[in-house]
């Protein structure tokens, strides 16, 4: 394994993504308990003009989360998704075998297309798992039309600090240090909305970033239970060698159910986004054109 989990190939393609089942959960989780309850697909890619004509690559598409609505924005264009995880593709394409999506197994670091294919690129909610981040993003940048754009949300590094301050407290009640010599950092810290911007202006022109703030309120200790088991995969292994997940985890849900007690709800704090970048194209196309005397 990695240093980081998060990057393992063979811990993401074989155990925390081999299927959608995991990822589905904390999806369920996000649309049933988000206040307010915004369609993340729908508000990210509003993020963009869309002619109908587009040429559409989803990198690291999972779930197909943006399937639908992708699909509603290009009724004259071509979709094409991507997963590195060969359970997740052949998953997807059984379930969308309907629809116009050509789904393949493919590494963001190295993608089997000509340069300048496709107009959108999307990469939401993955790079943080791509071992060599510049590798993807010059992928990306590579393959886009010079007019071309490139959708990539993700996190805050500080998103969900009710879940970070629950791990510590019971880390600490389990009598070991949660910041330790064989801690690893946050997954989403490696591809985070205060850093992104800076590794895309390595590749791109221009760079715009929309925040979407937001929270998880929960009525009950279950679901809680559920999406923190969702990401056993990635989160046991950061966990201190002395910590088992089994007592980690009730010492966590017995700290929330008095919390629901009390207040009758347990609240998640939450921030993500998404970075639009281009070399001319969408929201500098105009500006572009000036500087080259169009």
């Amino acid at each position: 394994m990695s240093n980081n989990p998060g990057t393992d190939r063979d811990l993401l393609t074989q155990k925390a993504y081999a299927s959608d089942e995991k990822l589905r959960v904390r999806m369920q989780t996000h649309a049933l308990y988000s206040v307010p309850g915004e369609n993340l697909p729908k508000w990210v890619l509003d993020k963009v003009h869309w002619r109908g004509t587009e040429r559409v690559l989803d990198v690291g598409m999972g779930a197909g989360l943006y399937f639908d609505e992708t699909l509603r924005r290009i009724p004259e264009g071509q979709y094409i998704a991507a997963d590195l995880s060969f359970g997740m593709a052949r998953e997807a394409a059984a379930q969308r075998s309907a629809e116009p999506i050509r789904i393949l197994n493919a590494d963001a670091q190295a993608l089997p297309f000509p340069s300048g294919a496709f107009d959108v690129v999307m990469a939401n909610h993955m790079l943080y798992h791509v071992p060599d981040i510049h590798a993807a993003l010059a992928e990306a940048a590579r393959l886009l039309k010079p007019e071309g754009v490139l959708i990539s949300a993700t996190n805050s590094a500080g998103t969900m600090p009710e879940f970070e301050n629950l791990r510590w407290q019971a880390l600490s009640q389990l009598g070991v240090s949660a910041y330790g010599d064989d801690y690893v950092q946050p997954i989403a810290g490696r591809y985070s909305l205060e850093d992104a911007a800076a590794l895309l202006h390595t590749y791109f022109f221009a760079v715009a970033r929309h925040d979407l703030p937001g929270a998880l309120i929960f009525p009950e200790t279950q679901p809680i239970l559920d999406y923190l088991n969702s990401s056993r995969d990635l989160v046991e292994p950061r966990l201190p060698r002395r910590a088992h997940w089994e007592d980690y985890l009730e010492i966590i849900e017995q700290r929330v159910r008095r919390e629901i007690t009390r207040y009758g709800f347990f609240v998640v704090t939450k921030l993500s986004g998404v970075l639009i970048a281009t070399q001319r194209g969408d929201f500098v196309a105009d500006y572009t054109a000036r500087l080259n005397g169009k």
